[in-house]
């Protein structure tokens, strides 16, 4: 199986990347295909709704989301909403996301914003017709310390998610 991971941080030292991270290791250590793009350096052009479908950062981004099974955004939480660059993602690939298993692992700066991805889990499920994985992963900065996770109830749950996405994703391609 093949899955792209989005880090959709783009700071330094981000928590979602480390937790992005973790997921990487679990899928490539079961044998999995994993293309990693961290939008510190994709260098994608945000969606005018013209002349940035034509960008070639835009066409690889395409590419790659079209060869995926399956999808994470790994996003930090600002305003209790992920990250505009999380949402940039979808709106320069659209339609390319019809039909993908797609999760989300979230980090926030306190619990009160787990609801945060739903607005965008939503458009990905009504709009393009992806599979949302229904458990995600979040985690607050209380989960971290000295820049790792330091929470085994969350690198459990990264586990289950990397076991998660393969078995749907597997579950789909069979149909």
């Amino acid at each position: 199986m093949a899955f792209l991971l989005f880090s959709c941080s783009l700071r330094d030292g981000s928590r979602s990347q480390v937790m992005v991270q973790a997921l990487r290791t679990e899928l490539e250590g079961a044998g999995h295909k994993v293309e990693y793009l961290d939008l510190r350096e994709a260098g994608l052009p945000l969606c005018d709704g013209d002349d940035c479908y034509d960008h070639p950062a835009t066409k690889a981004l395409r590419a790659s989301v079209a060869a995926a099974d399956g999808i994470i955004f790994a996003v930090p939480v600002y305003n209790f909403y992920a990250s505009a660059a999380a949402k940039n993602i979808v709106e320069l690939t659209g339609s390319t996301f019809e039909g993908k298993v797609v999760g989300f692992i979230c980090a926030a700066g306190g619990r009160n914003s787990y609801m945060s991805v739903m607005s965008l889990a939503n458009s990905l499920m009504l709009d393009f017709r992806s599979h949302i994985l229904p458990r995600y992963v979040y985690a607050s900065k209380e989960s971290f310390s000295d820049g790792k996770l330091a929470d085994p109830e969350i690198s459990g749950r990264i586990s289950e998610m990397a076991h998660e996405i393969v078995r749907v994703s597997q579950a789909l391609a069979e149909n």
